[in-house]
């Protein structure tokens, strides 16, 4: 299998939430967007993995390692050899597997013996550069093509690529080791490799360069396959993951059918948009076609294509066409990309493919005045969308957390995920807050890679996924029961090494929980959280207030109580137009909560939750609704509550009175809440 993803990316078979098994209907045709004929897909690409180029917002750090300028080439060779790979190729025939059966041929040879005048980069680096051997890693090989456009990022791979280079001038100055750089688990790894390279009668067998003498592929491949542990580890797999690890950038999984894009015009033209800017803006793209039956992978599609196979994506471009081509294609513009089969070859031959009907329409002049051309390299137009742009600097936070088994529920962080109702919120938690009216916020949670432990059987990926809920205002301390929170955004659960999800929010504070599909999977994670404002991410720890010797002087918690404003309804009238500007004041003993005002209604729907942890249990709760004004505010009713474990815990609507006793005379209004109280701080 080429690029796998193991019935789990976002599984139908684990979680009926979502799957990233993506199957988009019909056959590839060049259709533009203002076209009224059927189908606008023409490739069926199911998977687009987005690859946002956010790690300028990191602090990277560098694992290095210091090297003597000169010694005995071979012993450092052989030095090398040893610390670069002990156990992962204890010998060459291990490192490979070919039709499942290994090859008595298969030698280790440094790239001055595979020909005359070897070079780490030959005229600087090219998506052309790297072909896929006989390794199912394409989705490896479709990230380093894409890795390959960006200069600015593979210079941080193959760190002073230049000083690295062979010297034909000073050969004693070559020691025969090469360094490369990964973004492995929130940190820059740093990787030494010596030059040997795995061969079959003298010839690469695994990803070698279109030019004969340029080695810098099949060196990125075998540091790669060292951090992995050895070469088998990387068959199969998924290009993001690579990208992630090339940028310490998130990455998103699009799914074409699920978004209906092949049906609604207005959608594949902002998709494409979107995906240009994308592009432009450095971000990365890889898309493969996923399996379904009747379509295992491997198989070649009608239109040449390869199931399962991953393709990099090397060029988008948006055409506007002359007079000339308006008559052929009878649109404005045509919406194009281009991409790349890692093998070289195999190329799509549908619609704009490089013998295809459409390209004989355009002239040589035109096809250049277009920026266009067409080579039988592997590398392809087609008319296709895809997804989404990252156009602003975001604010990042980074966590590092583990799911870890306890027998003792208030300690265990291994509670599996939201079906699990009485294990679910033994997960670790975190504690984040939304300051705008609303904003956008992406999540990436990512597992500990787990290629290294293939060789043992234990290398598949751990099913894992997030929730997050809208909690109270002013919690401080971890959620043990569901009361008032909302459930507001559930991630895709899926086998893969991340998961990605992105919402819209509205202000408030909210508790994101990763958790693995099945309880009591131990694992390390890193949680990453970005907004357009500060969030202050922060993991909560603390199961109640902590006992001090300040406490002792000035009184312990006795009593939690949870409250949530649900709405009012019927309030008094404030202006001439017959609305009010109203929020809600919440009082309790020396603390104060107070809801965003809610404008122009007498009838407001404030969602508001806060909790407290009281001391004084005699000391009622005051639920106050006021109107907000230009000079002052006026007071417009309240609701005075003794908030005690024996009151009813189901939503009450309340009558609004004015300030004194529970007599206090009646004024417009009700408002509903929610209030349940216990003398176990550690209940709610």
């Amino acid at each position: 299998m080429c690029a796998t993803t193991t019935k789990a990316k976002w599984p139908t078979d684990v979680n009926p939430c979502s799957r990233v098994d993506l199957r988009q209907p019909g056959s590839p045709a060049a259709i533009p967007p203002q076209s009224t004929q059927g189908g606008w897909l023409n490739l069926s690409m199911t998977l687009m993995s987005i690859l946002y180029t956010v790690s300028f917002a990191c602090r990277h750090r560098f694992i290095t390692q210091v090297f003597v300028k000169r010694l005995d080439q071979e012993k450092i060779r052989a030095q090398v050899s040893a610390a670069s790979i002990p156990a992962a190729f204890p010998d060459w025939k291990d490192a490979v597997i070919i039709s499942g059966a290994e090859s008595p041929a298969i030698s280790g040879l440094p790239c001055q013996d595979l020909c005359e005048d070897p070079h780490l980069l030959v005229d600087g680096m090219s998506s052309h550069d790297f072909h896929q051997g006989k390794l199912g890693n394409c989705w490896f090989v479709a990230a380093c093509s894409c890795l390959a456009l960006r200069k600015s990022l593979w210079q941080q791979v193959i760190p002073d690529y230049k000083e690295q280079e062979w010297d034909s001038k000073n050969p004693r100055k070559y020691a025969g080791i090469f360094r490369f750089r990964f973004w492995r688990f929130g940190e820059w790894t740093e990787v030494v490799v010596d030059d040997l390279l795995p061969t079959e009668n003298g010839e690469l067998i695994y990803c070698r360069s279109n030019v004969r003498n340029e080695f810098w592929s099949a060196l990125l491949e075998k540091a790669y396959a060292k951090l992995a542990g050895s070469y088998q580890a990387l068959d199969g797999g998924c290009a993001a993951e690579a990208l992630v690890d090339f940028t310490g950038a998130v990455a998103e999984s699009i799914n074409l059918a699920e978004g209906k894009y092949g049906e609604v015009i207005s959608e594949q033209m902002k998709l494409f948009e979107d995906l240009m800017k994308v592009h432009k803006r450095g971000g990365f793209i890889s898309c493969f076609i996923s399996e379904s039956s009747g379509r295992p992978s491997e198989a070649e599609t009608e239109m040449g294509l390869i199931v399962g196979h991953a393709y990099s994506v090397t060029a988008i471009r948006k055409l506007r066409l002359g007079e000339r081509l308006l008559f052929s294609f009878q649109a404005e513009k045509l919406f194009m990309i281009r991409l790349r089969n890692p093998w070289g070859n195999k190329e799509w031959h549908g619609a704009w493919s490089d013998s295809s009907e459409e390209w004989k329409k355009v002239s040589d002049s035109e096809r250049r005045n277009l920026g266009l051309t067409v080579a039988n390299d592997g590398e392809f137009w087609t008319v296709n969308t895809s997804y989404f742009s990252l156009h602003k600097t975001w604010e990042k936070e980074m966590m590092f957390g583990a799911w870890a088994k306890h027998p003792e529920p208030l300690l265990n962080r291994s509670g599996g995920c939201f079906d699990n109702r009485e294990t679910f919120l033994q997960n670790p938690q975190y504690l984040f807050d939304v300051k705008k009216a609303e904003d956008k916020v992406l999540v990436s949670l990512q597992q500990e890679d787990r290629r290294k432990y293939k060789k043992e059987g234990k290398g598949d990926n751990i099913t894992i996924g997030f929730e997050i809920l809208k909690v109270e205002d002013n919690r401080r301390y971890r959620l043990h029961k569901l009361t008032v929170q909302e459930r507001v955004a559930t991630s895709p659960y899926s086998n893969t090494r991340s998961v990605f999800l992105r919402r819209t929010l509205q202000h408030g504070r909210y508790v994101l929980i990763p958790t693995t599909y099945i309880p009591g999977v131990p694992t390390r994670f890193i949680l990453r959280l970005y907004t357009d404002v500060p969030s202050k991410l922060r993991e909560l720890k603390a199961d109640r207030p902590e006992m001090t010797c300040w406490s002792l002087l000035c009184g312990y918690p006795r009593r939690v109580t949870q409250i949530k404003v649900h709405s009012a309804e019927g309030l008094q009238k404030q202006d001439t137009s017959g609305g009010a500007d109203p929020y809600v004041l919440i009082k309790c003993e020396n603390q104060r909560r107070r809801s965003p005002v809610q404008h122009d209604t007498t009838s407001p729907v404030f969602n508001m939750q806060v909790i407290f942890y009281r001391k004084d249990i005699d000391s009622p709760v005051t639920i106050q609704v006021w109107n907000s004004g230009l000079l002052r505010d006026r007071f417009l009713g309240q609701a005075v509550l003794a908030a005690s474990p024996g009151e009813p815990r189901q939503q009450r609507r309340l009558r609004l009175r004015g300030r004194g006793g529970g007599e206090a005379a009646e004024l417009p209004g009700h408002i509903s809440v929610t209030v349940l109280c216990s003398d176990d701080l550690a209940e709610l």
